[in-house]
């Protein structure tokens, strides 16, 4: 045979060569060791205690590391073994078993909530009627963002009870016609989980994607971690005087579990990220299905990019909700990625499935750190060489936004405030108020001293010091990382009497504006 190509068998060659160059496009293979070196400047930077990463890289685990410690006063090395709280990320996992459902005809993305929870009732009966599986998964119901958390947050509501009393909560825009984060509808499509299989959220996740997916260090509740070695504590907010983290407990908070209640390490959870890459496989076998897996990284809920955020990343056109997951483009490509805060840990996820890449970072701390490091560690393995620091370019925004506030604080005129006085004896604060989302308010007279008692959270609450006539300091009797400082404030009625008590926090997690009490005669 000759060895010499025609002219025309010599071109067909390179178009064939050309087109197979186009089917099997060329990934960036990133400098491991730089990323290495890039995490942990990062981890002193941000003043984390520990963290731990791990990436997907065309099916196989490419870096799998931890930094740091476990916790800031005891120690212990974090590895990639260790154990972790990835909140918000848990989402994604209730969207797949209801996937799972899907797949097996029990179920309709579509459905009606109420012909599985007849009980959930919300603001208005339309809302309630035409509330379907998607509107749950991606925060389109109508309630403001973090509406309704302090229902679960430290209360002894049962998952049915919190539901129950979302009737009371009222919307911040129309139905289906913005974005409002739902901790609730989370929940919510837990419940509906349950209501199908016959077996709790916890039980579901277990069997049908803990178990198939080797996932032996996996759990769903805080209760579970009791006695296992190598599992991370939380850490609060820098202690003023240090400036370290400070450490924390882990709060069982049950009743949120479907939302963000699963603890697990980056190597137990990369076998998840290769299940949600490879459309619903893994090791040959099936999951979810193709659809399945096309319909959650569908964008359900459209929301606006930013102007800030256009100029920081102008390769950034579009941004929404799918189900369980957030979705945006970046460099030519879609994200599919979500992130998570627990009280004392922060998580971050991110796929790209064009490059089949997977990235998970697990922090025991309430930073931000986890985004900048995801989006540099895309850029590393995207091929962008002369891309952003992104790290020091967030702390470097963060220190900037804290001098303007600092500025702003400075320029307000200063008024001299006269030492405050009761205007009313105690006893005239003392009672019970009741609140129809969250029941009943107690403040009693103790030791000379206002307290208040929260009958549905027994581990909120605490002494009141006066600040102005009417308006009370919160000393919460429980150091927890999501409470800020909060004013009790009294309301007198028509008579001059007390008739209302509201509870007053900048808190960006927990709306206590949400709880109106009212006394009780």
């Amino acid at each position: 045979m000759s060895l010499l190509f025609s002219g025309r068998s010599l071109r067909l060659t390179f178009l064939a060569l050309f087109l197979w160059c186009l089917s099997y496009p060329v990934f960036a293979q990133a400098d491991l060791q730089k990323l290495d070196a890039y995490y942990q400047k990062a981890l002193k930077d941000w003043n984390v205690p520990g963290m731990a990463i791990a990436i997907v890289k065309n099916d196989s685990v490419v870096f799998a590391k931890g930094y740091g410690v476990r916790d800031q006063q005891k120690g212990g090395a974090v590895d990639a073994n260790t154990i972790f709280g990835i909140a918000s990320n848990t989402k994604a996992y209730t969207a797949a078993a209801l996937a799972m459902l899907v797949d097996e005809g029990k179920l309709s993305w579509d459905d009606p909530v109420t012909k599985y929870l007849p009980y959930l009732q919300l603001y208005d009966p339309y809302v309630t009627q035409n509330l379907n599986v998607r509107d749950l998964l991606s925060h389109r119901v109508g309630l403001q963002t973090f509406s309704g958390d302090l229902l679960w947050y430290n209360t002894t509501f049962s998952r049915k009870e919190i539901l129950e009393r979302a009737r009371y909560l009222k919307p911040a825009y129309p139905f289906r016609a913005g974005y409002g984060y739902s901790n609730l509808m989370f929940i919510a499509a837990g419940e509906v989980i349950e209501a199908i299989s016959g077996k709790p959220w916890e039980q579901f996740i277990q069997e049908r994607i803990f178990k198939p997916l080797g996932m032996t260090r996996s759990y769903t509740s805080v209760h579970q971690l009791k006695g296992l070695e190598n599992v991370t504590t939380p850490h609060g907010n820098p202690n003023s005087e240090n400036g370290k983290p400070v450490p924390t407990v882990l709060t069982a908070w049950d009743n949120w579990n479907p939302a963000a209640g699963i603890f697990t390490s980056v190597l137990e959870d990369a076998k998840w990220l290769k299940l949600q890459l490879n459309r619903g496989t893994y090791k040959g076998q099936r999951l979810f299905s193709e659809n399945a897996s096309h319909t959650m990284w569908t964008m359900h809920n459209p929301t606006v990019v930013p102007k800030e955020m256009e100029k920081i990343n102008p390769s950034v056109h579009f941004r929404g909700a799918g189900l369980g997951w957030m979705l945006n483009d970046y460099q030519g490509r879609k994200i599919i990625a979500h992130s998570g805060g627990h009280e004392g840990m922060n998580s971050w996820t991110t796929l790209i499935p064009e490059e089949k890449l997977g990235i998970v970072i697990l922090t025991n701390s309430m930073s931000s750190i986890m985004s900048p490091i995801a989006s540099y560690t895309i850029d590393q393995f995207l091929g962008i060489t002369n891309g952003r620091d992104w790290s020091q370019f967030s702390l470097d925004m963060a220190a900037k936004a804290r001098e303007a506030e600092k500025a702003t604080e400075a320029k307000a005129p200063k008024t001299k405030t006269a030492k405050a006085r009761l205007t009313r004896s105690l006893s005239d604060y003392a009672g019970t108020y009741y609140s129809p989302l969250y029941g009943d308010a107690t403040v009693t007279v103790q030791n000379g001293k206002l307290v208040l008692s929260l009958a549905s959270a027994p581990a909120l609450g605490g002494e009141l010091s006066l600040h102005q006539p009417d308006i009370f300091n919160l000393a919460w009797k429980n150091n927890f990382a999501l409470l800020t400082p909060t004013k009790a404030r009294f309301l007198p009625g028509p008579d001059g009497s007390i008739s209302e008590l509201r509870l007053d926090a900048n808190n960006p997690d927990l709306h206590f504006s949400e709880l109106e009490f009212s006394r009780k005669k």
